[in-house]
């Protein structure tokens, strides 16, 4: 009964409105929902740190720092293990694969199964952030909204982008870096149809941020000192800085993840992470969870409180000890990111970024200040430009550092040095990594399309639209008499050698017979198994679009057999008929 009533809104649907139309009526739909899980996710993780840490005393090292994160993450590991059974970390990376490989697809448990891990995770202390899995529910909500109603692929990636956006407008109360993150991170396109979409969603999802959760920015931040433009080489060489940061985050997860991916059994993964990430917490209490109290305290021009419940509670009188201790702080993040995602926790990037920019620029300016070299550099100013540097960085999303970090804070007044920070980070991590860290391990398997449009045209081609079927098969036990009796009915000049159990044998062209062809002597003396050989390469039905261009220009051949798993023959593909193909879905895709 219900189904037949949904598809009877899909009929009245496709009648009465207009896909353009119809997507912006979704798209609001996927703002308002991706708000909303982002507000919930949000609540879960500060009411479980509420619970857990209320009573912590602020003058002595608490030990429960040793079992909390622990806890957190065995229970994430298990829920995902026995309830979800389904990968749901590196939440953007997904996304991105989904585009590349999923035709924009997301599984539909991804819409509530990262908000229950990545709160347990988070609220019992994972060093990780909320963001990415808050981002691959939006973009969840967005994919499976768009199959729901039967839209096509191009549509759906649109609305899958519309989600992220929502979700980034909606947990950072960000509508601007909503939109510019998924164009700079996600999407591979940008045009008039795509951006009124997007901007729709992240601005929803803002405005369902403020409704409930008012209209102060995340991090409250007043300009005490305004920027001077003495302070730009300084600016710059902190670009340097965060670009490095960026760079061994980058390098320094990637290896750990590595080390982690080693141990081979779930249970070890979770033993060596939680011990990991227990003991830096402990040593190091602002490794406890997403950071932002630490990141309040810094823009605050309280850094002296970031030794509260730790076992160095005396070194906020010592300049260089206290400096040190930050610096491992510093060092030590990524481990203990790591630690959390590699045991089987659920998290993101997003939260480590920003920790990680703004404890950058306070040590910048706090130890350029101690030396009394120029004129005091304002510490929380550093902090907060430090923040976009090593977002900038990390992501490679230098957009995205600048827009995020001035709605998160309303510091707007600091535009233009938050712009030559993210710039010189930029460069700096460029010179080192051309990928981000969300896109280098596709990159590396050759799984990622990135912005370029052709690359995301080809993406939009299925393989059952190009196989062209309509070729004379043969069988290696014919004579040559036979295959000219083939030809004479034929339009190709191509003809593939298939067996009695349907497997390619070979092919045989018309060029390498056309010498005694007309010899009719010779008709009953060579059979085809003899005439044939072997094709430049065989094309598996299952295979990207890419990746058949590419063996192509590495064959340099025209027309190549497709074959099943199992070798079976099913058809030829011609570039010309890619071509073809390619114009038509440009046009479509392009269409403003």
């Amino acid at each position: 009964m219900i189904k037949e009533g949904f598809r009877k809104l899909l009929l009245w649907r496709e009648k009465h409105i207009p896909e353009k139309h119809f997507v912006l009526i979704l798209s609001f739909i996927v703002g308002i929902l991706s708000a909303c899980t982002a507000i919930l996710l949000r609540g879960l993780i500060h009411l479980i740190q509420k619970i857990l840490t209320d009573n912590f005393n602020i003058n002595e090292a608490n030990f429960l720092y040793l079992i909390y994160p622990a806890i957190g993450i065995l229970l994430a590991s298990l829920f995902v293990k026995y309830i979800v059974k389904d990968d749901i970390s590196h939440g953007v990376t997904k996304i991105l694969f989904a585009i590349s490989q999923k035709q924009s697809r997301i599984k539909p448990h991804n819409i509530w199964s990262s908000i229950v891990a990545s709160s347990l995770t988070i609220g019992f202390g994972g060093s990780v952030g909320a963001e990415a899995p808050i981002v691959l529910t939006g973009s969840a909500i967005g994919s499976n909204l768009g199959r729901m109603f039967k839209m096509e692929q191009r549509t759906m990636m649109l609305l899958l982008g519309c989600g992220a956006a929502g979700a980034i407008g909606g947990i950072f109360k960000a509508p601007i870096a909503g939109l510019v993150f998924t164009i700079e991170v996600l999407l591979l396109d940008l045009t008039m149809t795509s951006v009124m979409p997007l901007l729709i969603s992240s601005v929803t999802a803002a405005t369902i941020a403020y409704i409930f959760s008012g209209t102060e920015a995340i991090f409250k931040f007043s300009m005490t000192e305004p920027f001077q433009m003495h302070r730009i080489p300084y600016v710059l060489l902190l670009g340097v800085f965060c670009g490095l940061v960026s760079l061994y985050f980058t390098r320094t997860m990637n290896w750990l993840e590595n080390r982690f991916r080693k141990l081979n059994t779930w249970y070890k993964k979770l033993a060596v992470g939680s011990v990991i990430l227990s003991l830096l917490i402990f040593v190091f209490p602002p490794l406890y969870g997403e950071g932002y109290s630490t990141i309040t305290l810094l823009l605050d021009n309280e850094s002296s409180k970031l030794v509260d419940g730790s076992l160095f509670f005396s070194l906020a009188s010592n300049y260089w000890l206290f400096l040190g201790y930050l610096f491992l702080i510093l060092l030590f993040k990524v481990f203990a990111s790591s630690a959390t995602n590699g045991a089987g926790g659920t998290g993101g990037i997003f939260a480590p970024s920003l920790f990680l920019g703004c404890l950058s620029g306070f040590i910048f300016s706090h130890s350029i200040n101690y030396f009394d070299i120029v004129q005091y550099l304002p510490e929380k100013n550093f902090s907060l430009m430090g923040m976009a540097g090593v977002m900038a960085g990390v992501m490679h999303a230098p957009l995205t550092g600048v827009f995020l970090i001035a709605e998160l804070t309303g510091g707007y007044d600091l535009f233009l040095p938050l712009m030559l920070v993210v710039i010189s980070s930029y460069l700096t991590i460029i010179a080192f990594e051309p990928q981000s860290i969300y896109s280098m391990r596709l990159a590396q398997k050759g799984e990622l399309i990135t912005h370029h449009k052709d690359k995301a045209v080809l993406t939009l081609l299925k393989m059952e639209n190009v196989i062209e079927t309509d070729f004379e098969k043969i069988k290696p036990d014919m004579f040559l008499g036979d295959l000219i009796k083939v030809i004479s009915r034929s339009s190709r000049n191509i003809f593939p050698v298939v067996d009695k159990s349907g497997i390619l044998r070979g092919i045989v062209l018309l060029d390498d017979i056309r010498n005694i062809m007309f010899r009719p002597e010779l008709y009953y003396r060579f059979r085809i198994e003899k005439l044939m050989t072997s094709p430049p390469a065989r094309l598996s039905v299952n295979m990207p679009m890419e990746r058949v261009m590419k063996i192509f220009d590495d064959t340099n051949a025209w027309n190549l057999p497709v074959v099943d798993e199992t070798g079976k023959y099913i058809g030829f593909v011609s570039k010309s008929k890619i071509f073809n193909s390619y114009r038509k879905v440009l046009v479509h895709f392009s269409e403003d």
